[in-house]
């Protein structure tokens, strides 16, 4: 996975104007693999993804390559890339540059407090992938071991930081804050005892440097956060229920393929969507591995892929307002569309 700064904490890109002129995106642009034919009622749509193109989508990739968009009625889901500037899903929904995208709720958040008419319709990650990260000769495991520790965290996590803290009860005097750009070898030379990072790409990657990692979840630290949160306007829920829910089918069962299937993951974001990224197909693999741990939950096996208990949404409010962000949970999730994606088809469940 790509660095933690491609991860603002509060991405402010774009959000003054969200409240205006939020349109559904038109159909052109370049198709993806596997997606350029078809004859479907809903045409062509723009999926935004949250970043590059890695192994983080693997879903949208098998949905895409396995025909699932196209059998459910769609011509084309164009992916688009995320990340850099100007860039955030909120601010493609406001402009019109995409149809739906992948985006989370401290992003979604502050948009929707600014008036944007914006609504998460399902959670790709039930746990988000923030996490302190340290090695085995010196631990970071429980909040409690942050006390007297060095950790690394880059300005744009400062928010997630600071919620952190304050869910454990934790002054900031009694950890050593440092200036951080995501490189782990201030780790592995004992300039810092831990950094704020990825479980899904930290731990991996110093594993196969030959370090021996630990990380703290942030999720089971006191900060129950989703990610990869599936956002769309209110119009979109409003207006195309019927094309909301077949996207999200297809959807479903392009991340049942993943879940099953991590090498494969590794190749399609390796060798066919993410080929210009130079990514190692081993080293995807084994973040596949971790996000499938993020992705599939006791929740998400019995409830189905992307969908949020009450409970886990009520715990995302309080860990918002953690952060600054008091916003209801009406005001931000809808979850009734997933709900009835799965009451018209219960096999769309794991296993």
């Amino acid at each position: 996975m790509a660095t933690l700064d491609r991860r603002a904490f509060l991405r402010t890109t774009g959000l003054a104007g969200l409240a205006l002129g939020l349109a559904a995106c038109g159909d052109n642009g370049t198709t993806t693999s596997g997606s350029s034919s078809g004859g479907g009622g809903f045409g062509s749509v723009k999926l935004q993804l949250s970043w590059k193109k890695n192994v983080e989508f693997a879903g949208e990739y098998f949905a895409d390559t396995n025909g699932y968009f196209k059998a459910a009625g769609f011509t084309q889901v164009e992916l688009l890339s995320g990340g850099g500037s100007g860039t955030s899903v909120e601010s493609g929904l406001a402009t019109g540059r995409c149809w739906a995208g992948l985006s989370a709720p401290t992003i979604t958040a502050p948009a929707v407090l600014q008036g944007a008419p914006l609504k998460i319709v399902g959670a790709t990650f039930q746990k988000n992938p923030f996490a302190v990260i340290s090695l085995s000769k010196n631990p970071i495991e429980k909040a409690e071991d942050l006390v007297g520790k060095k950790i690394g965290v880059q300005d744009s996590n400062e928010l997630v930081w600071n919620a952190l803290l304050k869910a454990n009860g934790l002054d900031a005097a009694q950890v050593t804050r440092v200036p951080f750009q995501s490189d782990p070898s201030m780790l592995t030379s004992g300039q810092l005892d831990g950094y704020v990072g990825f479980v899904t790409s930290g731990p991996v990657n110093l594993r196969m440097k030959g370090h021996d990692p630990r990380y703290l979840l942030l999720a089971d630290a006191g900060l129950p956060l989703v990610a990869e949160t599936f956002t769309v306007t209110q119009e979109t829920i409003d207006n195309e229920r019927d094309k909301l829910k077949a996207f999200l089918t297809a959807e479903i069962k392009g991340w049942k393929d993943a879940v099953a299937d991590p090498a494969r993951s590794a190749e399609l974001a390796a060798t066919v969507y993410g080929k210009d990224q130079n990514l190692d197909v081993k080293e995807q693999t084994e973040e596949a591995k971790m996000q499938n741990e993020l992705v599939v939950t006791d929740d998400s096996k019995a409830n189905g892929l992307f969908t949020m208990t009450p409970e886990l949404i009520e715990q995302n409010i309080e860990s918002l307002a953690k952060a600054g962000l008091t916003i209801k949970a009406e005001q931000l999730f809808d979850l009734s569309i997933l709900n009835e994606v799965y009451q018209a088809d219960p096999s769309l469940k794991l296993a």
